[in-house]
């Protein structure tokens, strides 16, 4: 049984407890998903359920590693930071714009914000679990908002926290939750080292400090000198790089340089290196573009220059060769399940995933008798497959555009162009080494990717020509209200436009002229019976608005088929078109209660 987010809390917490009584965290690999991992085990912890594992999860090859649930096993799974959700999830919570797989019944609380530990301290919980200055700082890091609070790179890139009397009691305590950022960085990938913070750590900066320095100490991680040394070492050689160089304000970038050392590599070194730049365009060889703002610069962004139209502008120039090239399901298929990580236990990319991230993008024969083959063969391994298996998935494709389409994103301070490793794969893993090697020409993705590079640093120097000179501080609520209309925007224009405007279209002929009424602290808008069809808390601080289950959220399931997401992003439209009701986040009520007079708006 699954239940849904309601209010400040889990709604039937307590019923939801008799059900289960052991919890398995999962949670992204970073410091807003540690944080947010200890904060949902202490609010586990508050209700009676014991955690009894924590696993980590990351966007890649690692997300289809995750150890798969035993469904004899009564447990509690919880997923924390990430967009990208699974059947086994009873629970999942995120603060970015947008979700995928998300399992309809599956308990979701999507709210955009600076981070997932500040949605679940402050909406989740009925009391806040971090206190506001821890908020503060991992919320800074999560978004990158650093010139907010005039916050340098070498600041950023600090291993060591010394107390400075001169400074005041919240700036220190800000400087010392950068050094825990940097050093989780450091050792995140050391096993069982993450998953120990969140087990072991309560939910403050300080516990998770001294965990760590035990941490160092017991398994004998490289010492804190050792990581400032390896630093600096790295910040000089990124310094005299051939692989960078600084055209008109823009740092271009080809690759981190030597990350071997503990502690080397940081994302700030091009800033700290060349502080006056104001965009950096870095090409990674595993087919990756990413563009930012430099987040340390006071008015750092041009008015007229926006990264995430610039990336649409610079992939439609491939628009047409993109949309012709075909990707197979098997390269999908094995190149997600590649990781070191895979094993016999792992939850592997499935059909379910497929469908999630790429939906109705597929070309093939897909009847219905074939799609059930496609299905059963998409649960096995990719190693598993029969030869007529991994043929059959051959004969699946999804167009380059749509995979690159689906990958990428971003806004006006950041965004990534990413996906293009895919031009480079086979149906079949490679046998031996490649023949890329370190004398060689770059394989046809690397070039792919280095033209992608090019382009957009020339349409970002165009940009920069066209722009008055003007600049300004990017406001991140602003932007986040910015991405979501754009977002709601293309889902309703995408190819089921058609049924979207028609239940938009019903919604209207059925609840378009509801009257608002007031009884205590809620306002209910309420059909001729004097029936809610839907209220929200006249205080409400998070923005929630709760929807008739029956009348609404199950007939739009039975009847137009819908999946949950498709019904989030429809009724907040009709909220806001019919209603003026801007910035709500549907969740469910069940009752059919009919209301007094009360008091009519």
């Amino acid at each position: 049984m699954k239940k849904l987010i309601k209010e400040s809390g889990i709604r039937d917490i307590n019923k939801l407890r008799r059900e289960f009584d052991k919890v398995i965290i999962v949670t992204h690999q970073d410091s807003d998903g540690v944080f947010s991992g200890i904060g949902m085990k202490k609010y586990f912890e508050n209700y009676g359920f014991k955690v009894v594992d924590v696993q980590i999860i990351q966007y890649g090859d690692k997300e289809w590693s995750l150890k798969k649930s035993d469904p004899n096993d009564k447990i509690l799974y919880c997923l924390c930071d990430f967009a990208h959700g699974k059947p086994m999830f009873t629970i999942h919570l995120d603060h970015h714009d947008t979700q995928a797989g998300v399992e309809q019944g599956t308990a979701t609380n999507f709210k955009s914000s600076r981070s997932n530990v500040e949605t679940i301290s402050q909406s989740v919980s009925p009391k806040d679990i971090f206190s506001p200055e821890d908020i503060t700082l991992i919320s800074t890091v999560d978004s990158a908002d650093y010139a907010k609070y005039d916050i340098t790179p070498e600041e950023v890139m600090n291993y060591l926290f010394k107390l400075d009397k001169d400074k005041s009691l919240q700036r220190n305590k800000m400087l010392m939750g950068l050094v825990v950022n940097k050093l989780l960085l450091a050792y995140k990938n050391k096993p069982g080292f993450l998953e120990s913070l969140v087990m072991n750590s309560n939910p403050s900066l300080l516990s998770v400090l001294n965990n760590i320095k035990a941490e160092m100490i017991d398994k004998g991680y490289a010492n804190i000198e050792s990581l400032e040394k390896n630093k600096e070492d790295y910040v000089r050689s990124m310094k005299r790089s051939s692989d960078v160089k600084v055209e008109d304000g823009i740092i271009v970038q080809y690759g981190g340089g030597y990350m071997m050392k503990p502690g080397s590599y940081d994302r700030y070194t091009p800033f700290r290196n060349n502080p006056d730049a104001d965009f950096i365009v870095i090409a990674w060889p595993l087919g990756l573009v990413q563009a930012s703002c430099n987040p340390f610069k006071k008015e750092r962004a041009l008015k007229g220059v926006n990264l995430g139209e610039i990336k649409d502008e610079v992939l439609s120039k491939w628009e047409s060769q993109l949309k012709t090239r075909e990707i197979p399901l098997s390269t999908i298929k094995w190149v997600s399940e590649s990781g070191k990580a895979f094993g016999p236990e792992s939850v592997g990319f499935t059909y379910k995933d497929f469908d999630a991230l790429y939906g109705n993008k597929l070309e093939g024969d897909t009847g219905n008798d074939l799609k059930g083959d496609i299905r059963v063969a998409m649960e096995k391994p990719f190693t598993s497959l029969t030869e007529d298996e991994q043929r059959l998935l051959d004969s699946i494709t999804v167009s380059a555009w749509d995979i690159i389409m689906a990958n990428s994103g971003g806004h006006k301070c950041i965004t990534n162009i990413s996906g293009l490793s895919y031009l480079g794969r086979s149906t079949r893993p490679p046998q031996g080494k490649s023949k890329y090697g370190a004398k060689s020409d770059d394989s046809p993705y690397i070039k792919f990717t280095k033209m992608i590079q090019d382009e957009f640093v020339k349409v970002l120097k165009e940009k920069i020509g066209e722009d008055g000179g003007d600049r300004y501080e990017p406001d991140f609520e602003v932007e986040i209200a910015e991405q979501l209309d754009l977002k709601k925007k293309e889902t309703i224009n995408e190819s089921v436009n058609p049924k979207f405007k028609s239940v938009l279209k019903w919604l209207n002929k059925e609840f378009g002229d509801l009257t608002p009424v007031v009884e205590d602290d809620k306002t209910y808008y309420v059909d001729e019976d004097r029936k809610p069809l839907f209220f929200y808390y006249q205080n409400e601080k998070n923005g929630s608005v709760y929807i008739n289950y029956d009348r609404i959220w199950v007939f739009f399931e039975s009847i137009f088929g819908l999946k949950r997401p498709q019904t989030l992003e429809i009724l907040k439209v009709w909220l806001e078109e019919t209603y003026n009701l801007r910035g709500l986040t549907p969740f469910v009520f069940e009752s059919n209660k009919t209301l007094p007079v009360g008091r009519d708006l």
